[in-house]
């Protein structure tokens, strides 16, 4: 019984672990794409979709801020017509 419960508790500790660890790295990145696109929201929102892009395309950790840099240049700016 007794290492049944040490089995459980170790188990329950790494899921956690491994829980916060992913969180973490999700925050980050939205922290990244957020630091890039500035205080513009719709900016944030059209980079954020670029970021689910990169994950879709398997862009590699360390090239992300580059990627991400390089996508923000194509955002489409919407000038008011008059």
């Amino acid at each position: 019984m007794d290492y049944f419960i040490i089995a459980v508790t170790t188990f329950a500790g790494l899921a956690f672990h491994a829980w916060l660890f992913i969180r973490f790295r999700r925050w980050i990145e939205r922290d990244l794409a957020y630091s890039i696109a500035g205080s513009d929201p719709d900016k944030r929102a059209w980079l954020l979709g670029r970021l689910g892009e990169a994950k879709a395309q398997k862009i590699k950790r360390r090239d992300l801020q580059a990627w991400l840099e390089r996508e923000i240049q194509h955002y489409p700016t919407q000038r008011a017509q008059q």
